[in-house]
């Protein structure tokens, strides 16, 4: 057997192809709308050798080289601005970490009908409100939005740490929804979060030595070239484009969870 990542069991060529065909998928996912990690991860967790933990950390290692990119193409042709971004990224950073604390002592079977539940009635909205995310009409000002943005950051974040699937996808219906930001900008402003809370937790899975370097900086590169084209067709096509891919990734989530919850998985 060709083993091309030293110290992963039955790790071929074929399987790596496979892993960064995946990582090419999930980069140009994460760029448009995010839940990318729907495809990563569980190509991932498929292959034996690694384990649950190493999936997670070298999905986070990744996903960060993705997400860092398409926020920068996002940042330099929608300039998106700092106000909102920046007291999310810093509330979702503290909501992580308490989710994550938390995230031992509830168990899977109850997280995920809620879950699940939310992202229905995400969809239902989304559908139901075809005018909602055409265009930037911001509800609130000052410290309300200041306000508003880090209580969303806050909670996304614990989700994210308590759970993670979807969490692109959140961000960008609160951002939406809450806040009234047209698709493409809510899009911008989630890679700018997403990159910030991704940069967290891979810290602590470095410490912990959960992350396959070689593995995840390959992967990695797949990734970056997804996320590159993903942001600039997002950025070229606008918040129609944007907001169909976000219902095609909130539907995949939807028949996934469905499938966890109905016991098929």
């Amino acid at each position: 057997m060709n083993h091309v990542v030293a110290g992963v069991a039955d790790l071929d060529t074929s399987t790596v192809l496979l892993l960064l065909a995946a990582a090419l998928l999930a980069g140009w996912i994460d760029a448009v709308v995010g839940g990318g990690g729907l495809v990563q991860l569980p190509a991932l967790l498929l292959v034996p050798g690694i384990g649950p933990l190493q999936a997670l950390a070298t999905n986070k290692l990744a996903g960060i080289m993705g997400t860092s990119v398409s926020a920068a193409v996002f940042y330099r042709r929608v300039q998106p601005g700092l106000r909102t971004a920046a007291p999310m990224a810093v509330a979702a950073l503290l909501g992580g970490a308490g989710g994550a604390a938390l995230a031992s002592f509830l168990p899977g079977e109850v997280i995920t009908p809620i879950v699940l539940v939310a992202l229905v009635v995400v969809a239902v909205w989304t559908v139901a409100r075809p005018s909602a995310g055409q265009v930037t009409k911001l509800r609130y000002s000052g410290v309300r939005h200041t306000g508003t943005a880090a209580a969303l950051g806050l909670g996304i974040g614990a989700y994210d740490g308590l759970v993670g699937p979807g969490t692109g996808s959140f961000l960008v219906i609160g951002l939406v929804g809450l806040l009234g930001y047209a698709f493409l900008e809510a899009s911008a402003n989630a890679k700018i979060i997403n990159t910030v809370t991704n940069l967290g937790a891979l810290i602590i899975f470095a410490l912990q030595g959960a992350p396959l370097w070689v593995l995840g900086l390959m992967m990695g590169v797949a990734n970056i070239l997804g996320a590159y084209v993903g942001a600039r067709m997002a950025v070229a096509r606008g918040s129609a484009f944007v907001r169909a891919a976000f219902l095609v990734v909130v539907g995949g989530l939807i028949l996934r969870l469905g499938w966890d919850v109905l016991g098929l998985g």
